[in-house]
């Protein structure tokens, strides 16, 4: 094992060789440490000084985080690691009272940013093989088109003809259309894409000579190379496969395959965030894209994202990789749209530096899978209606064609950018994303779930923006004028009804109180952006928009929550989750929305919240705030961001760039937004994609009129003609058909009542006289009584701890379970955690139950930490805790 550093040596090692720390890491050894994530400010004490009063011992530089370390002490069980987090609360508490000056304790406490303990977690891969084994085969197909190609470029690999996502001889018009590019002499020479995942195989015939060692690291092993070692580590070889299997005779030819690929392995055993924070930022100067095809359990019950290390890490990449110009980081949607799940519940995919990519079949259908949101930017090809995805396999000469989820349409994606990188290694983060935006090829356009927006662009929260082309990608991104730096605009935070979020003094729980209550109709609240805030802050062109919302309920997957412009386009923020039973609310989550891309954002702009208002359930909007992203005016009065700890109270502290925006806010007492789910498929292998379904029932028939552009004064929205107490009363009187059906259903209704009531009547005289007569529909089954525990048999039959087993994403559902009260005993153990805000979790999980798969959204889990990068996520890693019997 590799000693940990002398503290003689860290200061000078941290300020003239941090570069000695990032590039060696060491085994981790969860047996006899706890680990800890620590932020240091160098400004105050050093960091030798900051390791020896806490009892700490460094081990390496977290990743390519600047002043961010991976420190750790002898275990000697939980009270040890709470003692370190009670020192710094004390030193807290004192700083407070004013007992503490900069120098001795108070230096100390100043120097300590940011302080967490490292639990290790597992990521969930986003394929689809419980799927696949259930598919019927493939259906034959003529080969002309893809003969023709082959013939004509000389390719010789055996399943190229059976790669329909690059040459589609049964549906022409649906495929990646890459075979233009590499006619051009384009096939991705010069550009790096790195697989996170679970391995690469470097040693298969059809990866090796584009294998790139040097940018490849294994984060489970810690080991150099990510050689598959599990029996299912063959995901992110066949992801790899995608983008640059080489043209050969042994299986398939990749998008891209002439570029390299590096194989980043985290997902084949539980990692920190740490490790996770050095993963993404792994060889960032050389590496361009990372393919990244996990997440949260896409349940429908989890809403989960990357912890404040992480988020530090993505935002480094941004700003440092490829030496400024931005890693490009590319998610994989999701795969729980049969679970109601939605992508905007998953702080990864609903980032702005993530391009979301989401998956339409061989025939351009919706897959059953596939998850809608707002942050969908495009979608690309992977499995459905009976295909798959044929790439490289684990093996020498292996190949697969069981392929799928949206964990393969991300690599194509990735492979896209990378023939546009290799023709223009110029573009930005950024530019990546708006060449997409305008390139991408609107597909099944009698879909209702098109709509207009504001740009004259259409939006899908099923497609996003399109199908990515090829070609022309790559030929917009030859000519394109790159995008000016970035500019944000945060407004202060609007707080209903004296909503507050408070931590205790420990840290270790939230409470939430005030705010307006969620009654019928919902509750709406407006701010207005004036043509003089854009100018005061720099901005010009509208990107993305955040919403951070504090949002208490008794039952989150009631709630819905919408944005509607000035100009009165509906983003769907969050529709009903109907598996989604966790009472802690929305702490200060974030949503991120792309539809409103090149929006003149000047004009009032509402938020508004609902539920299902069902008996016993009940919520309240608290308060919410918005971040505007865009482009500058004036290039050379752009600024860098910063990263601040998104984890605060509510209202939170103002930061130096709040824009303060006239805010008002209304109870409207009219009729709710039912968002029914849509009856996709329950087998995927069988079922045919779907082109006729809206994600979120509803549209923009129900938006805002366009508001006034500026100098308007801001005004509550009011309740319109259509929401009073009977809904659509309006449109009813107008048509007199209407009028005298609903009479005559009344009516027919009534008489039924009527004689129904006069024979129950006239059996409860006969059973008073003893003649008892069974009455249709009072059997009652046995099996479906309510025990002493208040559960019925289908429930108690789990036991106690196996509600919340990992949700089966693929699975069969029962309809008994939407019902099902998921109040199990597992409780996820309380981390350690410091911020300079306050205190995180602070309960170590004892070596015997980690091993237990746990979710964070329990009762007693302290969610104020969820935030996205831009301020919304969880803070300890997520996800669900494994074994830390590691190396």
């Amino acid at each position: 094992m590799k000693p940990s550093l002398p503290l003689a040596l860290v200061a000078f090692i941290s300020t003239l060789l941090p570069g000695y720390l990032a590039s060696g890491h060491e085994k981790r050894n969860y047996n006899d440490y706890d680990y800890f994530a620590l932020e240091h400010d160098p400004s105050d004490a050093s960091l030798s000084r900051v390791l020896a009063s806490l009892g700490l011992e460094l081990v390496e530089q977290a990743g390519s985080l600047e002043n961010t370390w991976l420190v750790r002490r002898q275990k000697e069980g939980n009270l040890q690691s709470k003692r370190i987090v009670n020192d710094l609360v004390n030193l807290r508490r004192r700083n407070r009272g004013g007992l503490v000056g900069r120098d001795g304790d108070g230096a100390i406490f100043q120097a300590v940013k940011h302080f967490s303990q490292q639990i290790p977690r597992q990521r969930i891969k986003r394929d689809d093989s419980k799927l696949i084994l259930r598919a019927p085969p493939p259906l034959p197909t003529g080969n002309e088109t893809s003969a023709s190609v082959a013939e004509h470029m000389n390719i010789t690999d055996p399943v190229f003809h059976d790669q329909w996502y690059l040459v589609n001889d049964e549906f022409p018009t649906h495929m990646v259309n890459a075979a233009p590019v590499w006619e051009s002499g384009n096939a991705g020479e010069g550009v790096i894409a790195a697989m996170v995942d679970d391995g690469l195989d470097f040693e298969s015939d059809d990866l090796a000579d584009n294998f790139d060692a040097v940018n490849s690291y294994d984060f489970n092993l810690h080991v150099p190379l990510p050689k598959p070692v599990l029996f299912d580590d063959h995901h992110g070889t066949r992801c790899a496969g995608q983008i640059a299997a080489v043209k050969n005779d042994v299986c398939g030819i990749g998008i891209a395959h002439k570029a390299k690929v590096a194989g980043i392995r985290i997902l084949s055993g539980p990692i920190s965030d740490v490790d996770e924070a050095a993963a993404l930022n792994y060889g960032y100067d050389n590496t361009s894209i990372y393919s990244c095809s996990w997440g949260p359990p896409d349940d429908g019950r989890s809403m989960e994202g990357p912890s404040y290390i992480v988020q530090k890490a993505v935002v480094n990449g941004i700003l440092n990789g490829r030496g400024g110009k931005g890693s490009v980081f590319v998610f994989a949607s999701g795969n729980g749209a049969a679970q109601d799940d939605q992508c905007n519940f998953d702080g990864y995919t609903n980032s702005i530096y993530s391009v979301t990519v989401s998956a339409v079949d061989y025939q351009g259908l919706h897959p059953y899978y596939s998850e809608p949101c707002a942050a969908n930017m495009v979608v690309t090809y992977s499995s459905g209606s009976g295909k798959f995805i044929v790439t490289t396999d684990v093996g020498k000469d292996k190949c697969s064609r069981s392929h799928g989820g949206t964990s393969a349409a991300a690599p194509n994606a990735v492979g896209i950018f990378t023939l546009a990188l290799s023709a223009r290694p110029e573009l930005t983060w950024r530019d990546i994303q708006h060449i997409a935006v305008r390139t991408a090829k609107m597909i099944n356009a009698d879909d209702p779930d098109w709509e207009n927006t504001a740009a004259g662009r259409r939006f899908s929260y099923k497609y996003g923006y399109g199908s990515l082309d090829a070609f022309a990608y790559v030929e917009a991104a030859k000519d394109w004028t790159l995008v000016k730096p970035q500019a944000w605009l945060h407004t202060t935070p609007v707080q209903l009804n004296n909503g507050q979020m408070t931590f205790s003094e420990d840290g270790q729980s939230v409470e939430m109180t005030g705010g307006e209550p969620i009654g019928q109709g919902g509750v709406k609240s407006s701010m207005r952006i004036t043509r003089g805030m854009l100018i005061e802050d720099n901005f010009d062109k509208l990107e993305h928009i955040t919403i951070k919302v504090w949002i208490s309920h008794s039952r989150r997957g009631d709630v819905e929550v919408e944005l509607v412009s000035p100009n009165g386009i509906k983003s769907v923020l969050a529709a009903k989750r109907r598996f989604d039973q966790d009472s802690d609310g929305f702490p200060g989550w974030t949503f991120m929305t792309v539809k409103h891309w090149d929006e003149d954002p000047v004009g009032e702009w509402t938020l508004r919240v609902s539920d299902q208002q069902k008996e016993g359930e009940s919520g309240s909007f608290l308060g919410w705030t918005m971040t505007f992203w865009g482009s500058v005016i004036d290039a050379g009065k752009a600024k860098t961001f910063v990263l601040s700890d998104p984890n605060t109270p509510f209202p939170p502290p103002p930061e130096a760039d709040d824009v303060p925006a006239p805010a008002t806010s209304s109870i409207a007492t009219s009729k709710a937004y039912p968002k029914p789910t849509a009856h996709l498929p329950g087998d995927h292998g069988t079922a045919e994609g779907e082109a006729d379904k809206p994600a979120f029932p509803g549209g923009q028939e129900d938006a805002a009129e366009p508001t006034q552009a500026d100098g308007a004064p801001s005004q509550s929205i009011s309740s319109t003609p259509d929401e009073g107490w009977f809904p659509g009363i309006n449109k009813l009187v107008s048509n007199s058909k209407w009028v005298f059906g609903a009479i005559g259903i009344v009516v027919v209704f009534g008489l039924s009542a009527g004689a129904y009531l006069l024979w129950r009547r006239r059996a409860a005289a006969r059973r008073r006289r003893g003649d008892y007569t069974s009455v249709a529909g009072d059997d009652v089954a046995l099996g479906s009584m309510r025990g002493a525990g208040g559960l019925s048999t289908a429930a108690a039959g789990r036991g106690g701890g196996g509600t919340k087993e990992l949700y089966d994403a693929f699975g069969e559902v029962s309809d008994d379970d939407e019902f099902l009260d998921e109040e199990a005993g597992m409780r996820r153990p309380l981390t350690e955690s410091y911020h300079e805000g306050f205190l995180d979790d602070a309960d170590s999980p004892s070596p015997n139950r980690a091993s237990e798969s746990h979710y964070r959204d329990h009762d007693d889990q302290q969610r104020h930490d969820a935030t996205s990068p831009e301020g919304g996520s969880v803070d300890d890693g997520s996800w669900e805790h494994a074994s830390t019997d590691l190396t």
